[in-house]
């Protein structure tokens, strides 16, 4: 059996792919964790400003980069079925351009998603983010039966906050946030299920078809309780 399917057959989530025309959002290997941790290290924002609350893209190429592998390689394993962490790289017509990620917490009882993502910047400012977005909110309420979906950007993050508005949230109000030592306002974002049926078709029309979804029947049965859930391996 090749490595990836013996890998699929032990962790499905290395699996899942999400597609619709030349946007996808894959599981992140090695081989791309290595091409997405060069991107970021080139940069994703503006040096004086900073989209994120823990500020792991200051520093050299180098150290951005290695933030990013020792963050991806930190949450491979969390995926069960309380709460998950799921991080995808989006690839753009074959070419790493950034990573999507859905978190849950309690996801039998809320079923309830929140999305993050970074975007590198020579790819910004073409439709990429929204499309990726699209992307992950069908995977959340398609794929994974998600009832609600989140999301939340800095009040001075015109992008990540116009990306919302598009995608068709409802605004969640506002609240303060730490970062680099000062409070700063956050804006939340929040998507129903009903509202995520009155969009879908727009969604479907803006990426150019049906999108694909690959692996989801393996993920969703990684979701279900086992009876490994008692524990890990003892030792």
């Amino acid at each position: 059996m090749p490595q990836s399917d013996a890998l699929a057959r032990l962790w499905p989530a290395s699996a899942v792919r999400v597609r619709a025309g030349d946007l996808e959002l894959r599981w992140i290997d090695d081989d791309l964790l290595v091409e997405l941790s060069e991107l970021a290290g080139r940069g994703i924002h503006d040096p004086d400003m900073m989209p994120f609350q823990r500020p792991w893209s200051r520093g050299s190429a180098d150290e951005v980069a290695r933030s990013v592998l020792a963050y991806q390689w930190g949450i491979r394993n969390r995926i069960s079925p309380t709460a998950f962490v799921l991080e995808l790289a989006v690839v753009e017509a074959g070419t790493p351009v950034g990573v999507q990620g859905l978190t849950a917490e309690d996801w039998p009882a809320l079923r309830n998603v929140t999305t993050g993502s970074w975007l590198g910047r020579a790819h910004q400012g073409r439709g990429i983010g929204t499309r990726m977005r699209m992307l992950a909110l069908h995977l959340a309420f398609e794929g994974l039966d998600a009832q609600e979906a989140m999301s939340g950007a800095f009040a001075d993050n015109g992008a990540s906050n116009a990306v919302s508005e598009r995608v068709g949230y409802d605004r969640d109000g506002a609240f303060h946030v730490a970062r680099e030592g000062v409070a700063v306002p956050h804006n939340r974002y929040v998507m129903s299920r009903e509202r995520w049926e009155s969009v879908r078709s727009d969604h479907a029309r803006r990426l150019g078809g049906d999108v694909e979804l690959h692996g989801i029947a393996g993920l969703r049965a990684q979701l279900e309780p086992t009876s490994a859930d008692a524990g890990g391996p003892q030792h």
